[in-house]
């Protein structure tokens, strides 16, 4: 029994996964830097980006103490996913430096440990860091930037109501095929609502041309619409069919009329999410949005936001690689050189982001180009930095 239980003890053992002893040593050497760039630089991030703002509104607009700070906590979550990539190459310059200049890289390398091997458990804590990046960024920081842009805009208009209160206008674009022709691209549907009161629109007016030959103007006092059944209620209107001479075929009054038309008005009406607070699902049935309203400009621009949101947290790959390659060479370098490097490669990623992002958006890159362009530069700059540390 004994030999039993120490035979299981031993297989229980073997089958733990171990950590080389280097690859433990600098991820923890790793840790400390990164938590405490993370703390500075959203720190930094928060008080430049929200509490200046906030200060302003509470002295120039009247904005409560209280729900200027239940704002300023809101938005911290966006300020700390942001200092994530900044931190990773801070401390890789910082640990990597410090190990150069104690002489550790040259004693490793002269163990046959390659610079290549020395970067992997700087790739390792920046591939767990991209991960958390992406997860505050799709469950966290939309939330509470939503929340945070709402709770402002009810404590400074506090009268109006939070969605568009007059003149609803939403253009749907689709495909018509004639009889004996080609399909084209030609606005199938228009609705204009002249009021909105969070529930019901009033003096609506809906242009359906989705059939051709076909044109149906339907008006009605007042709709709602019905999220069970996914139908528009009208209520007290004309339907009024018009012939392709312009003529009116056929004119029917109606007390109340279901129609099958998409819930996008009440989506137009209602507050809006920036970009900042939507997530990749959110920002998908957006794109959608604009695609079905023929808002091209948008479409573009919201494929760009896109890419940029899957993007953005590979960026602690390419950060940590440099920081790697730029730390390991043999000089001395302080932390206050650290820092002031981090700062320069920060500074380039964000301006060649917006550079290409601009270029996206006007349609020079396509939007995965734009998305993806600088973090595949930055990764060509950190193989070249390697390469040459390395020999």
């Amino acid at each position: 029994m004994k030999v039993n239980l120490s035979k299981s003890v031993n297989s229980l053992i073997w089958l733990e996964p171990k950590v080389p002893v280097l690859d433990s040593y600098i991820i923890k050497e790793l840790i400390g830097p990164f938590l405490f760039g993370v703390g500075l630089f959203s720190s930094l991030g928060v008080t430049v980006g929200a509490m200046f703002e906030l200060v302003r509104k509470v002295a120039e607009s009247g904005l409560s103490l209280p729900i200027a700070a239940q704002v300023f906590l809101l938005k911290m979550p966006e300020f700390i996913v942001l200092a994530f990539p900044m931190s990773i190459v801070l401390a890789t310059l910082m640990v990597y430096s410090r190990m150069s200049s104690d002489s550790e890289i040259v004693a490793l390398r002269s163990c046959g440990v390659s610079i290549y091997r020395l970067a992997i458990p700087a790739l390792v804590l920046s591939l767990v860091v991209t991960g958390m990046t992406f997860a505050f960024n799709e469950v966290i920081v939309p939330a509470a930037n939503y929340r945070a842009s709402l709770t402002l805009d009810i404590a400074l208009n506090q009268e109006k109501l939070p969605f568009r209160e007059s003149n609803i206008f939403y253009p749907e674009f689709g495909k018509i095929k004639p009889p004996n022709g080609k399909a084209y691209t030609t606005l199938t549907r228009l609705f204009y609502a002249e009021n909105f009161d969070g529930k019901f629109m009033k003096g609506v007016t809906i242009v359906d041309r989705s059939q051709y030959g076909i044109e149906q103007i339907v008006s009605s006092t007042s709709a709602s619409w019905n999220s069970a059944e996914s139908t528009w209620n009208l209520y007290d209107g004309t339907v009024y069919l018009v012939s392709p001479d312009g003529s009116y075929r056929e004119i029917v009054k109606f007390g109340h009329k279901e129609l099958k038309l998409p819930r996008t008005p009440i989506d137009l009406a209602q507050r809006g999410r920036g970009y900042s607070e939507m997530n990749l699902v959110q920002a998908y049935e957006y794109l959608e949005l604009m695609r079905l309203s023929g808002d091209y400009q948008k479409v573009i621009k919201t494929e760009v936001r896109i890419q940029q949101k899957y993007a953005l947290p590979f960026v602690c790959v390419v950060f940590a690689l440099i920081g790697a390659a730029l730390g390991s060479r043999p000089q001395r370098t302080g932390k206050a050189t650290s820092f002031g490097i981090s700062v320069m490669i920060i500074f380039s990623y964000y301006l060649l982001g917006f550079i290409a992002g601009a270029m996206g958006q006007k349609g020079i890159l396509t939007p995965m180009l734009a998305g993806w362009l600088p973090n595949i530069l930055g990764l060509g700059v950190a193989m070249f930095l390697l390469m040459r540390t390395s020999r």
